[in-house]
């Protein structure tokens, strides 16, 4: 026993050593956030909470939360190539051999803090100070903008009501025309205070690199972040905010809501769990996010969810975004791999003089067959769609490598068809997108031609010449049904037309196309003519061509055999959910568009044109194109089978010569045909489609049995 007195010297004595020991463990850890105990207070009071009507809180930043990353912290970045040059590598390289030179003992202490277990992961007991220079890592998007994401794993402190919640927090989201409770255009918290917060549980320990924002997308609204923190977890409850030495770095975010900004880490994190909590935002607006996380799955044998999952492809196909050279190098290397049946020619120049390239695939390259159907794929006419274009160069690679091994479907294809593949409409557009980078360009970089046009919708308005001719009974005495004239003014220099879209007409006049798809991108969905609504002053209208039925025929052949389209199980890319039907609509039906390239194909010549949007993500991560290429491979090989669908032949006068410019009219279509001319002057009559499927009612039906 010890005396009193003594009893409670030792008691004070060993509490101040117990204090010491507690102050020199802590020594070096990241402070906790200020707020971050009432922070997760308040959150688990509201999580998912529709706050009422009460008055929002105001908080200002304080200076010292205002300032931009000390130190090792990499600023926004709003540009960046995804291709690097050779000599840009060797520097890269250099600079870190001297880096690693330089931090030679740090280096050590950090070899011998691993050998001892310190690993850094946040809620590890080791986060001391790190005494390695730290090495820049760069990984791919997670997946919000692809939906690799899902809902489920996307949370949020508060939300202002369930269109805003956080599932729409993804990046380059679209909100709806009239912004309702489902459709908005972002995450917007139920507050403007300091202690809300965006999460995204990657499911696995992930490698966190960086984080892309935006604001809200919307016609009406001014929303964004101007700075954020960031915080990582392995449970959700505890946190650890990212450092930059003894501060916790304060990001810098958006200036306006459409242009991304990338932050990338000084280190990379390991965690779960990523939060971005806004600490400051536009003074007129509200907590307003959409948000791209950059990440690499850690390696996990034993996650079955994530193998059970995973696309992978056997084919062996050069899988990344190519410049304008790297096109016309890769479309070199295949016309020289398959002599026999590919052709390199040009349809034109774009507005900045770069030629628009495109290759010929068929047994007799050059020449037009008696009896062939010509078939035609075209992308790109939105610079920025960049997904169709590297489809279109997969393709032909593909096709060649097939043909080459004898594979018999392929085989059959080439022989018996003429296919065409223009792979960039718009060259100068996506050379901007491109310069920007896949996740940088927003929703727009590099959409238009050099002049400003949008070449998709660039061409003649030739429905509103037909549809006014039928309201005063002028059809077929003054103007025919089919082949309807290009108006004189839009021939004329002073036009307002792009020289891409004046080569594509050129084009389409000159070769007997009788079945084509344009791949776009932004959507999951294939569309179908009429794009144009009847109605003038009408948004959205079903305006069925006379071929209706044949049309969403072809529609549904792409969409059915895509993995995705008509899965009625998956997310919606942004406002409308096509799977419901059935993966194809009616141009007109979704949204007006005067001039568009399919109503023009239609009208003007003999040749069907669908629009084909080939994923939500206009500008997919080179690591996303395998998976995008197991989506539509089965599609746009079945929709080339379609040009067969047809009765094909010649129409010939009682001396057996071919008749050219022939009429050909079906009962009940109002919508006729005109044989062509062909090279070896031998006309011909290919009525695909509509033709068919009417001659075949029509005999069906007859009581003579012709």
């Amino acid at each position: 026993m010890f005396p009193l007195v003594k009893r409670g010297y030792c008691s004070a004595l060993l509490a101040l050593s117990l204090l010491g020991l507690l102050l020199d463990c802590t020594h070096g850890t990241p402070a906790e956030d200020e707020d971050y105990y009432l922070q997760e207070i308040l959150n688990r009071e509201h999580y998912y909470s529709i706050p009422g009507l009460e008055e929002p809180l105001s908080y200002t930043e304080g200076p010292e939360e205002a300032e931009p990353p000390v130190g090792g912290g990499r600023g926004p970045v709003t540009g960046k190539k995804e291709q690097k040059g050779k000599k840009e590598k060797e520097r890269h390289a250099e600079k870190g051999a001297a880096e690693a030179k330089t931090a030679k003992n740090g280096n050590k202490k950090a070899e011998k803090n691993n050998k001892k277990g310190n690993w850094k992961t946040p809620n590890g007991s080791q986060e001391g100070e790190s005494h390695f220079v730290p090495v820049r890592e760069e990984c791919p998007p997670m997946g919000l903008e692809t939906l690799k994401i899902d809902d489920f794993q996307l949370h949020a402190s508060t939300i202002k009501r369930y269109g805003l919640g956080a599932h729409r927090g993804r990046l380059n989201i679209q909100a709806g025309i009239y912004e309702d409770d489902f459709y908005d255009g972002a995450w917007c918290a139920g507050r403007n205070d300091p202690l809300q917060w965006f999460e995204v549980d990657a499911r696995r320990l992930t490698k966190f690199t960086g984080v892309i924002t935006q604001g809200r997308n919307s016609l009406w609204s001014s929303d964004w972040v101007t700075s954020y923190k960031v915080m990582v977890s392995n449970d959700s409850h505890t946190w650890v905010t990212i450092r930059n030495g003894t501060h916790d770095m304060i990001f810098p975010g958006n200036h306006e809501k459409e242009i991304p900004v990338v932050n990338e880490f000084p280190m990379a994190v390991i965690a779960r769990y990523i939060r971005v909590n806004p600490r400051s935002w536009y003074e007129n607006g509200s907590i307003c996010m959409r948000v791209e996380i950059l990440g690499c799955p850690m390696p996990d044998p034993n996650n079955y969810y994530h193998r059970r999952n995973e696309i992978t492809t056997t084919d062996n196909l050069d899988f990344k975004h190519h410049s304008y050279k790297e096109m016309r190098q890769l479309m070199k290397v295949v016309n020289e791999m398959c002599p026999n049946i590919t052709r390199i020619y040009n349809i034109g120049k774009s507005h900045n003089g770069l030629k628009l390239y495109a290759i010929e695939i068929s047994d007799r390259p050059g020449e037009h067959e008696l009896g062939e159907p010509e078939f035609r794929y075209t992308a790109g006419s939105h610079g920025n769609e960049v997904l169709g274009r590297e489809l279109l160069l997969l393709l032909m690679q593909f096709m060649c490598q097939e043909y080459l091994s004898g594979n018999p479907r392929v085989t059959r294809l080439v022989e018996e068809t003429r296919i065409h593949l223009l792979p960039s409409v718009n060259p100068d557009g996506y050379e901007k997108a491109f310069e920007v980078g896949s996740e940088l360009g927003g929703w727009s970089v590099g959409r238009w031609s050099l002049d400003g046009l949008d070449i998709h919708h660039n061409f003649p308005d030739l429905n509103s010449i037909l549809w006014e001719a039928e309201n005063r009974k002028w059809v077929p005495r003054k103007v025919p049904n089919h082949h309807v004239p290009i108006p004189e003014w839009y021939l004329s220099d002073n036009a307002t037309v792009a020289m891409e879209t004046r080569a594509v007409i050129s084009w389409m006049e000159k070769i007997p196309f009788v079945l084509g798809g344009n791949l776009q991108g932004g959507e999951l969905v294939v569309t179908f003519p009429y794009d144009m609504t009847r109605s003038q002053w009408k948004m959205q209208e079903q305006t069925p061509t006379p071929d209706d039925h044949v049309f969403r025929w072809l529609a549904f052949s792409y969409a059915s055999t895509h993995r995705l389209m008509t899965d009625a199980s998956r997310r919606v890319c942004h406002t409308q959910d096509f799977a419901k039907e059935d993966g194809t609509i009616n141009g007109a039906s979704w949204h007006t568009a005067a001039g568009s390239m399919n109503d023009f194909s239609y009208l003007h010549s003999n040749c069907f044109e669908l629009s084909m949007y080939v994923g939500c993500d206009k500008f997919p991560h080179e690591s996303e194109l395998p998976e995008e290429w197991e989506n539509n491979r089965e599609s746009l090989l079945v929709f080339m089978e379609q040009v067969h669908r047809g009765i094909k032949g010649v129409v010939r006068d009682m001396q057996g010569r071919g008749i050219a410019n022939a009429l050909i009219s079906v009962e009940g279509i109002n919508h006729d045909i005109q044989t062509g001319q062909a090279r070896d002057r031998s006309p011909r009559c290919e009525r695909a489609f509509a033709f068919c499927v009417a001659v075949l009612e029509i005999l069906s039906n007859s009581d003579s049995g012709y």
